[in-house]
């Protein structure tokens, strides 16, 4: 004992002073070897030890590992951490070494006989490990032993170890299918598990394998751990979407089932076709897999929230609650970290596009924080200008001041971000009401700013909404013209010069394009080349404009060609167009030369403007502002696609319409009429059916739970139990339920003897009663007898005295 305590004092100062000191960088080959031959165990996992660090620290090797025959003769080690090690070293470098490898298989394969289910377990794991051609056979034979094993861990691990054989020989699919098929209808839930991840990985397209487990793998999926749901839903989506066509049925509005007239008269059937509608209804199997997904909403896995999400997404009538019962964990998600906040986020926006409506309460966790980092709070602003529409006044007023105040924020990109969602506010509002002019006045108190990116942006989102509402803008492009003497950024003074150029031809020219167009040409050489080529197309709308009224003017009042000659040399909008193109001809860029060219051909010929008017002058497409999701709306829900698939705007590669390499879609609705028949997801007779375990935690009387307290060992720790019809537990001690049905048997059969006992009285008096009736009779009889004798002695005597 002391010897034991000392040894272990030892170890754990040894363990205390390595992490003090820095590793060293070599250790003696001799040194390993001479631990790994030790007759003590101590030593041996020391030198394990320090060979498992060697190989994780040191790049993989290219030719056959050092001490691989050392390490490998320890497998046969009675003790369990010795074995762990040399499974590990063993998985590692069992390619390099097939050769010594295989003289470890009968060593395994004798573990897969001890009487430790752990060991068993363990030991087909790194068997299905050992990437081996040659052993693919005896890895199958493991598996068929590790199916009918009695112990849950081995079953698991021989469910695990399918799609490693699978990848090892191929050929072994049928063997491997039957093997699946048992461990897909195996009563403990975390077996059924790593049978449906094993399923996913070698046969996902084989769903008439799962018809007959569909329903026992929806009543496990409550107990199962999170990589085990999380293959299962996937696996539901996949075959509800495949199996379950999507229906619905006419209901009258008073939600009755609509019919028609008693003689199926025409006028009935049209009555019936006005008042009733239309509604999806789900299938029973399909609506038990929705009601056993809801408990997984509560899950401390956020991967498990989004896809149970995701699959009420996608298999959930758009009105049903079962949506917006998963609305509530998506938000607790954002109390997360940082990188699990923005995959949240991701998915909230791709719900959001769907079901803006579901989000309005919840508008207040979208509020940016001062913490957070560029990409989520981008994200943020786009789940505000998602809910704006459907939010009430104050929860709009309260998003406007938000985005005005991130509006001057001191980054460039945040500042970009927040004034295009308050245009994107302004859009979804009706034009001219009160919130779209809160958005306009918004964005018209940034043109006042030094910030030159947040005064050319909110120009850009101004003039889109002016383009949406024209005729009710008029006066405010005029106070945009005033801007021009002072604002000094390139972008926001060309975005001014077109609105101009857009408005040249409001009041048959009498506006102030020629105006700004003359000041302009005054600072042309001044400008930058942006600015140039938006007064040259000013320049161009308002010359063809004074073409076409002169046009007009001519048709109207029949003049001559010289009259009308001579006013337009006389004019002064001539002038100042063939100036500026006198201007242009010597300016150094080669665009603003190649566009003037353009229009001067053009313009070329004042008597024909057709295709001129045709080219500046044609009514321009309203420009929409999409959600910055809406390219990424095409993806699935929770995949990788939807969160790194984006591109363009945001710098990323961006990967398409088809995603990335392995990308799975959600497949199409089944047609009506070719949907498997649902008998075959009928369970098998006698088999029990599976309860959950909170429900068996409901199911259980307060008397069995004083039981097990008391140590009565009724249950089966957690692992999941089929019930069935009369089944119980023979050689158990005596519960309080078995006491008080011995009392109550005592007290029925004393109440039993007490009503046989009156019984045995009654028949007693009823025989008596009887006696007595036969006695009473028989002594009538006796009296009549003896009558009839004394009248006949009369007679007798009354004939003699004759």
């Amino acid at each position: 004992m002391l010897e034991t305590a000392r040894d272990l004092t030892l170890e754990a100062a040894r363990d205390a002073s390595a992490l003090r000191r820095p590793a060293s960088t070599s250790v003696p080959t001799v040194q390993l070897k001479k631990l790994l031959d030790s007759r003590n165990e101590r030593e041996v996992l020391e030198g394990l030890r320090k060979v498992v660090a060697l190989s994780y620290r040191q790049p993989a090797p290219t030719g056959p590992p050092l001490l691989f025959s050392s390490v490998i003769k320890n497998i046969a080690s009675p003790s369990l951490p010795i074995k762990k090690l040399v499974y590990i070293y063993l998985l590692q470098n069992a390619e390099h070494e097939p050769d010594t490898a295989l003289l470890a298989i009968n060593t395994i394969q004798k573990t897969l006989s001890a009487s430790d289910p752990h060991l068993r377990a363990l030991a087909l794991r790194v068997m299905s490990g050992i990437r081996v051609p040659v052993i693919s056979q005896i890895v199958n034979l493991g598996i068929k032993k590790g199916c009918a094993d009695m112990s849950p861990l081995v079953r698991k691990a021989a469910a695990l170890a399918i799609p490693k054989c699978w990848r090892l020989d191929p050929s072994t699919s049928p063997q491997l299918l039957e093997y699946l098929t048992l461990l897909l209808g195996d009563k403990q839930y975390f077996v059924a598990g790593a049978a449906v991840i094993a399923f996913l990985q070698v046969c996902p397209d084989r769903l008439d394998l799962i018809h007959k487990h569909y329903r026992g793998l929806v009543r496990k999926l409550v107990d199962m751990d999170e990589w085990g749901q999380l293959a299962t839903l996937r696996l539901m989506l996949q075959y509800s979407r495949r199996c379950f066509p999507q229906t619905t049925r006419r209901v009258t509005k008073n939600g009755s089932k609509s019919t028609k007239g008693f003689y199926g008269d025409e006028e009935s059937e049209e009555e019936d076709d006005h008042e009733a509608i239309e509604e999806s209804y789900l299938d029973s199997d399909l609506e038990l897999l929705l009601k056993h997904a809801l408990p997984l909403l509560q899950s401390r896995n956020s991967a498990v929230i989004i896809a149970v999400t995701r699959l009420y997404l996608y298999l959930a009538p758009s009105d049903s609650p079962y949506i917006t019962s998963a609305i509530g964990p998506l938000i607790s998600l954002l109390r997360s970290a940082t990188d699990i906040q923005q995959v949240a986020l991701y998915n909230i926006v791709q719900v959001a596009l769907l079901h803006p409506l579901s989000f309005v309460p919840y508008t207040t966790h979208f509020l940016v924080r001062s913490t957070d980092p560029p990409q989520i709070s981008s994200l943020k602003l786009e789940l505000l200008t998602l809910v704006f529409p459907h939010a009430p006044p104050h929860g709009q007023s309260l998003i406007l001041s938000e985005l005005a105040h991130f509006s001057r924020a001191s980054t460039p990109s945040m500042i970009q971000e927040a004034v295009r969602a308050i245009g994107r506010c302004a859009q979804s509002s009706p034009p001219g009401s009160a919130t779209s002019l809160r958005c306009l006045r918004l964005l018209l108190a940034q043109l006042s700013s030094s910030n030159g990116s947040l005064v050319a942006e909110s120009l850009t989102v101004i003039r889109h909404l002016i383009q949406a509402n024209p005729d009710a803008h008029i006066n405010t492009v005029t106070r945009l013209a005033k801007n021009l003497d002072t604002m000094t950024n390139p972008q926001a003074r060309a975005s001014i010069i077109w609105l101009v150029g857009e408005f040249a031809g409001i009041n048959n020219g009498d506006n102030i394009a020629a105006d700004v167009l003359r000041i302009l040409i005054k600072g042309f050489v001044d400008e930058a080349e942006e600015a140039k080529l938006q007064i040259v197309l000013l320049g161009a709308k308002v010359y063809l404009l004074h073409l076409n009224r002169e046009q007009e003017r001519q048709q109207e009042h029949n003049q001559q060609d010289e009259h009308r000659d001579e006013e337009q040399s006389s004019h002064p909008i001539p002038k100042l167009y063939h100036h500026l193109l006198h201007l242009v001809r010597y300016d150094s860029s080669y665009t603003l030369r190649d566009r003037t060219r353009t229009y001067r051909a053009l313009l070329s010929n004042p008597a024909s403007t057709q295709l001129a008017s045709l080219l500046l002058l044609a009514p321009k497409p309203i420009p929409s502002a999409p959600s910055p999701s809406e390219s990424r709306k095409g993806f699935t829900l929770g995949s990788a696609s939807l969160v790194i698939g984006s591109g363009g705007e945001d710098g990323m590669a961006g990967v398409g319409s088809e995603g990335f390499n392995g990308y799975e879609s959600v497949p199409e609705w089944v047609q009506l009429g070719q949907e498997p028949d649902k008998r075959l997801r009928e369970e098998e007779v006698g088999g029990g059916v599976y309860v959950p375990a909170a429900q068996r935690a409901l199911m259980v009387s307060a008397s069995e739970r004083l039981d097990a307290l008391g140590g009565v060992d009724d249950h089966d720790h957690g692992i999941g139990i089929a019930i069935g019809m009369g089944a119980k537990k023979a050689g158990k001690e005596k519960t309080l339920d078995d006491w008080l049905a011995e009392d109550e048997k005592g007290v029925a059969d004393d109440n039993d003897s007490e009503e046989e006992d009156e019984e045995t009285e009654e028949s007693s008096d009823e025989e008596q009663d009887e006696g007595s009736d036969e006695d009473s009779n028989e002594e009538e009889d006796s009296d009549e007898e003896e009558e009839e004798e004394s009248d006949e002695e009369e007679d007798e005597r009354a004939t003699l005295m004759k």
